[in-house]
């Protein structure tokens, strides 16, 4: 099994690189989905941040109202960090069992691990290669505003709070500009892939 770390600062594009090495036969893992997970209503998880952040975080259905728990992290960093010290470790957990199975059910598996903070959260020596969706800040905060409906402001303050341009770059083995078309992202994950994929006579 190959480990993949791919990352990208929020607006990079790194989801559609993601589907796309999820067509070619990748095995993708999305961070974000395991970071849902594992605050469903009912884990250990849920009941830590309740406890941490109080009930304006948790709705009338006890599940988590994420709106009102980003408007507090993504303001400040303390309350940010006190949140990570709470998921990254359940989240980590839960992305290893994955990768064994990934690994256990093809020993030749490629699994692509879609992480937003890796840069942050994730050891470089974990992977066996690291990917880096790049563009830069404002065309993200652009694509955030104008396909995501963010407020300006609000996408400025995720894209701040997220890991530098230049710290991402210094630990990427791989990266693929997404500043320009769609045609142009795809054509260059095509070529990852082919460096990437056993089947296709690719070695890292």
């Amino acid at each position: 099994m190959q480990l993949i770390g791919l990352t990208g600062g929020i607006g990079s594009g790194k989801s559609t690189v993601a589907k796309r090495l999820q067509e070619l036969g990748a095995v993708v893992v999305d961070a974000d989905k395991l970071a849902r997970d594992v605050v469903e209503p009912g884990t250990e998880g849920l009941a830590d941040i309740h406890a941490e952040f109080g009930d304006a975080v948790i709705r009338a259905d006890g599940s988590l109202d994420r709106a009102a728990l980003g408007a507090i992290v993504f303001s400040d960093p303390t309350a940010r960090h006190r949140l990570n010290e709470i998921t990254h470790p359940a989240v980590k957990r839960l992305s290893l069992s994955l990768f064994e199975a990934a690994a256990a059910a093809n020993p030749d598996a490629v699994v692509i691990y879609d992480v937003p903070l890796l840069t942050e959260a994730r050891a470089r020596d974990e992977f066996d290669q690291i990917v880096v969706t790049s563009a830069p800040e404002d065309v993200r905060i652009e694509r955030l505003v104008n396909l995501r409906g963010m407020a300006q402001d609000e996408a400025e303050r995720r894209v701040a709070s997220q890991a530098t341009e230049q710290e991402r770059l210094s630990i990427a083995d791989h990266v693929i500009d997404t500043s320009g078309s769609l045609e142009q992202t795809v054509s260059q994950t095509d070529a990852l892939w082919a460096k990437l994929s056993p089947s296709v006579g690719g070695q890292i």
